[in-house]
């Protein structure tokens, strides 16, 4: 027995004293983390140790737990300053190169439209509309509001040189109001500025009498305005057209003007002012004068209103469109002369004496004036006939 329990000893002294190491089932670079962690709670453990100051902890442990409790805060009050080398310098803006082509561009536009003032300026100064506005408004008595619409319409047409459609402007009036007065002063002033083949006056009654054949005025009239703007168009002016007693005018006449308004045709008919004078509508121009009349303005051309001066001119048109001929719904504005009042008239006789040689007396003019027919109106006195017997009157004397 003894011999069985020494051979088992033996064979358990032979075994062998350590086995082999396994390989790990972590890669090296997991136990890596693993013992950094580690490593990590183990100082995470002493500092509580040392915060607290446990009994445990010898004088070795104490003295470095208060010098690394120094470093802390010598570390926390410290200041840091950025230094001054920079790894990265921030890229410099790159200057955009459109600007300079830019500030060219507004340049350029501000010249070109310096420059397009300048011709319509130069253009207009061709005709000379303020000393045509001074001589309109020092001959033609009592119609500043109708001459001042006259010369708006002027200024805006011959401020340029192209045009879509001609400029027409029809001139409505009572007999002896000075119709025919401010054609032959339109006609007088634009052949001075622009030379007489570009001026035609017309006169119906005396062009195209009754036994002439109307196709013929058509066509002659036609004929006068292509010849007129041929030169025109040459000198890159705009020609005139006054057409008097235009209430005289047969239906082929005014066909054939309403042609010539369209705007769909040749670019120098293009550029035209046509005027038309006559007395189509004058007793609806009497009648709103009569109604309107008010004794507490100084002028007749001043009591009318803005409102009431376009209420009359639409009912003008539409009256002349329906009943005399589709024209008058084309023309560009109609511009009525008003009545008259006595002052007008004085100054009508004095203006005439003085042009005949006479050196009238106030006394003597008023008196000339009292003799002629007059409305009554709103504690006015509107002359029926205007200043048309003026003449008449100052020749007998």
């Amino acid at each position: 027995m003894m011999m069985d329990e020494e051979g088992e000893d033996e064979e358990e002294e032979e075994e062998p004293e350590a086995a082999p190491p396994s390989p790990s089932i972590f890669s090296p670079e997991l136990r890596a983390v693993m013992q950094v962690w580690n490593n990590y709670k183990a100082m995470k453990k002493r500092r509580q140790a040392m915060g607290c100051g446990g009994a445990d902890t010898g004088p070795g442990d104490q003295k470095q737990a208060e010098e690394a409790q120094k470093r802390r805060k010598k570390r926390r009050s410290r200041v840091l300053f950025p230094s001054d080398g920079r790894k990265f310098m921030p890229k410099q803006k790159e200057r955009s190169r459109a600007k300079p082509f830019l500030f060219l561009f507004s340049i350029i536009v501000f010249l070109q439209v310096y420059n397009a003032i300048e011709n319509l300026d130069d253009h207009v100064l061709k005709y000379d509309l303020e000393g045509l506005e001074k001589t309109l408004g020092r001959e033609v008595f009592g119609q500043q509001r109708a001459v001042e619409t006259l010369m708006e319409h002027l200024q805006d047409y011959l401020s340029t040189y192209s045009h879509q459609r001609p400029l027409a402007l029809s001139v409505h009036g009572p007999s002896g109001v000075g119709k025919s007065h401010l054609g032959r002063l339109l006609a007088r002033h634009f052949r001075s500025v622009v030379g007489d083949q570009l001026v035609i006056q017309y006169f119906t009654a005396h062009s195209c009498p009754p036994d002439e054949d109307e196709g013929v005025c058509a066509a002659e009239l036609v004929a006068q305005v292509v010849a007129a703007t041929t030169v025109a168009e040459e000198d890159d002016r705009i020609p005139l057209v006054v057409l008097d007693e235009a209430q005289l005018m047969p239906a082929a006449m005014l066909d054939a003007l309403l042609d010539l308004l369209k705007p769909d045709q040749s670019n120098e008919l293009l550029n035209v002012v046509y005027v038309l004078l006559s007395n189509l509508g004058h007793e609806d121009i009497t009648r709103h004068v009569l109604h309107n009349s008010s004794s507490s303005s100084s002028s007749s051309s001043s009591f009318f209103s803005k409102g009431q001066e376009m209420e009359m001119e639409e009912a003008l048109r539409s009256s002349l469109a329906e009943k005399q001929h589709p024209l008058w719904g084309e023309v560009e504005a109609l511009v009525a002369l008003l009545l008259l009042e006595k002052s007008h008239v004085v100054e009508c006789f004095l203006e005439e004496m003085m042009r005949e040689g006479f050196y009238p007396e106030r006394a003597h003019v008023e008196q000339l004036a009292a003799e002629m027919a007059y409305y009554s109106a709103g504690g006015r006195q509107y002359s029926q006939h205007g200043c048309k017997q003026v003449v008449a009157r100052v020749n007998s004397l």
